[in-house]
């Protein structure tokens, strides 16, 4: 038999018993805190966001502090292997890698940023109109986008190609024909999903126009989504870049692109293999640097990631 006694002494309430009962208020925070709260967390995405600091900036600072300019030609010295007077070597023509490579970047950097324009301009606006107002004007929409989709790209640049020299201006304009088409499909995923909400619902209800319902009550809950997927464009827009200058359909010389210098290293890489390494490996740092971005702002905007 347990013959175990209790005293009234024997347990005591842990904190302060006379505010037992209170509820602890945490003070409130910005969103915008806890998306960088939960951005901070993600290791791969500060090093991926540094990185891309420390490219661009190098890309904007090197061409116009270095003593070479990137289309200096001095054949006497060309193919030269890294060294302290040329830290890339040179090409076949004796230009400065070192230079061409971050102007180089400069104009891939450019092109990427352009694609993200397009997304947002072309892509967003499609696909808020298309999702939203639906029927017979998303039914046609969605036609025009199928038709456009169903050109290849390359047949629309060789097209371009036949009124237009190749240049940036031309890449550019091969984007705006193709470039905004995922965007514009997401977007229009996202409207659907969510016009039917209670919010959106009240917001017509109270007598709201269309152009306010979509601008002010649509986008804002559904941008987050969107500004990912932007992101995720812009390494895509740079392997396309890189690949049209890899078929001699990219910036005409002597403007240097990364995807330029890793098609002119190409022709000597078992000789000079560090005229086509570096930029590969530039682009490639590039290329990482804004999916491990893409995928931490993912994270962070996503709200099943808040914590409590």
């Amino acid at each position: 038999m347990d013959n175990t006694k209790f005293l009234p002494d024997d347990f005591e309430l842990v904190g302060d018993k006379q505010n037992i009962n209170i509820d602890e208020v945490l003070p409130s925070r910005p969103m915008w805190q806890d998306i960088l709260g939960r951005f901070k967390e993600n290791k791969g995405a500060v090093i991926g966001v540094i990185l891309i600091i420390i490219i661009t900036l190098l890309a904007i600072i090197v061409p116009l502090v270095s003593r070479w300019n990137y289309a200096e030609m001095n054949t006497s010295i060309a193919n030269r292997v890294p060294s302290g007077e040329h830290w890339f070597g040179t090409d076949y023509l004796g230009r400065d890698l070192w230079v061409r490579t971050w102007q180089g970047t400069r104009y891939s950097l450019i092109i990427a940023v352009v694609a993200v324009i397009i997304d947002i301009v072309v892509g967003m606006t499609y696909g808020l109109v298309s999702g939203y107002f639906g029927g017979m004007v998303d039914a046609i929409m969605q036609r025009i986008q199928e038709i456009i989709n169903s050109i290849p790209t390359l047949v629309v640049l060789i097209i371009l190609l036949t009124v237009m020299k190749p240049s940036l201006k031309t890449v550019i304009i091969a984007l705006i024909f193709t470039e905004w088409i995922p965007m514009s499909r997401i977007t229009r995923a996202q409207v659907l999903k969510v016009k039917e909400e209670e919010y959106v619902l009240a917001a017509r209800t109270l007598g709201a126009g269309n152009i306010f319902i979509l601008f002010k009550e649509i986008l804002p809950n559904i941008f987050g989504q969107l500004i990912i997927m932007s992101m995720m464009t812009i390494p895509n827009a740079i392997f396309y870049e890189a690949y049209l200058a890899f078929i001699g359909l990219g910036l005409t010389k002597p403007l240097a692109s990364l995807g330029t210098l890793i098609n002119d290293g190409f022709r000597l890489f078992q000789v000079y293999p560090h005229a086509m390494l570096i930029p590969a490996a530039v682009m490639a740092i590039l290329m990482l640097s804004f999916n491990l971005f893409g995928d931490g702002l993912r994270d962070a905007l996503d709200p099943t990631m808040k914590e409590g």
